[in-house]
C-alpha cells in the first residue's frame, strides 16, 4: 500500500463524535477516508467526509482493501455501535468471520482489541480517539451550581469501587447507587437504559458513577456524557452523575452543565489518587 500521509481513516459509529472528529481533522489539514456503519453512521457525518465506504458490521475485509485503496495508513475509531446489534445485525465477511471466531469472549475490549489487530497488521495504525479533541475531555471537579453533600460523596465513593469492579471484567462502566446500595451495573445495553432501570428502581435520588476500565485504551471509543443523560437522570428524579475526570468525553458541555442545573442535579468530575481516594 502506497500511503498518503494526508489521509486519515474514520471508522465510525453513531453520535456526534464522528463529526466533531472530522470537523477537526480537517482543520489540521486531513482528508477524511470513512467507514460509515448503516443503521448506526449519520448521513450528515458520510457528508463531511471526503471518501466514504458504507459497511455492515463484520465487513472487515472490505474496510481493509478500502482503505489500501485509498492510501489511509492511519485511522481512528470514533461513536458509538449498538452492541446488542451483535445478536440480530452483523453481517461478517470471510476476514471478519475468521477474526471473529478467534475471539473468545466477544465483549468490547477484546472485539475492539482484535480488529485494531487485524488492521495494524494490514499496515494501518490505530491511533487515539482523542486526536485533535482533547478538550472534550471530561473535567476535573463540579461542574455545576450544587455540589455533592456528604451522604452523596459515600456513595460516589462505594458506586466508584463497584464500577471499577465492573470495568476490570470488561461488563461495563457504569453503576447506580443510592444508600450505599447497587441498584444498576451497566452491562451491553449501555448507559442511558442503565440509569433509567436504576434510577427507577431507586424511586429517586441516584447516584450515576461513571470510570475508566483499567488500562483504558484511548485508541477505543471512550465513554460519554452529554445532554441525553442529564435527561434520561432528570426523568427517573436522579441526583448525581459523577465521572473519572480526563477517561471520558463530555459533549455539549455549557448546555449540558445548564440542563443539570435546572434539574438540580450534580455534575462532578473525579480523579483517584495514588491513595485510592478521590479527589472532587
Amino acid at each position: 500500500m502506497k500511503v498518503d500521509s494526508t489521509k486519515i481513516g474514520v471508522i465510525a459509529g453513531s453520535g456526534q463524535f464522528p463529526l466533531l472528529f472530522i470537523e477537526a481533522a480537517q482543520k489540521a489539514g486531513r482528508k477524511i477516508v470513512l467507514i460509515a456503519h448503516r443503521n448506526e453512521t449519520s448521513q450528515e457525518v458520510a457528508d463531511a467526509a471526503d471518501e466514504v465506504l458504507w459497511v455492515k458490521l463484520g465487513q472487515l475485509g472490505k474496510m481493509i482493501k478500502f482503505f489500501h485503496q485509498q492510501g489511509a495508513g492511519e485511522t481512528v475509531f470514533v461513536g458509538a455501535i449498538t452492541k446488542t446489534r451483535i445478536f440480530r445485525d452483523i453481517l461478517p465477511d470471510f476476514k471478519g468471520m475468521s477474526l471473529w471466531n478467534k475471539i473468545d469472549t466477544k465483549q468490547d475490549d477484546a472485539i475492539l482489541r482484535a480488529v485494531a489487530g487485524a488492521l495494524e497488521k494490514e499496515g494501518i495504525k490505530v491511533l487515539e480517539s482523542t486526536l485533535y479533541l482533547q478538550y472534550l475531555l471530561f473535567p476535573h471537579g463540579v461542574l455545576t451550581e450544587k455540589k455533592p453533600d456528604k451522604n452523596q460523596r459515600l456513595d460516589i465513593e462505594f458506586g466508584w469501587k463497584n464500577a471499577r469492579a465492573i470495568g476490570a471484567m470488561d461488563i461495563g462502566q457504569c453503576v447506580v447507587v443510592r444508600n450505599r446500595s447497587v441498584v444498576a451495573v451497566e452491562a451491553i445495553e449501555g448507559t442511558d437504559v442503565t440509569i433509567a432501570r436504576g434510577g427507577a428502581l431507586a424511586r429517586e435520588k441516584a447516584v450515576v458513577v461513571k470510570v475508566r476500565k483499567p488500562n483504558q485504551d484511548f485508541r477505543f471509543d471512550l465513554p460519554a456524557t452529554g445532554i441525553k443523560t442529564i435527561e434520561t437522570l432528570a426523568g427517573v428524579k436522579g441526583a448525581v452523575l459523577a465521572v473519572e475526570a480526563g477517561q471520558s468525553l463530555i459533549f455539549d458541555r455549557e448546555a449540558t452543565v445548564k440542563a443539570a442545573n435546572e434539574a438540580g442535579i450534580v455534575v462532578v468530575g473525579v480523579k483517584e489518587l495514588p491513595d485510592g481516594s478521590l479527589d472532587y
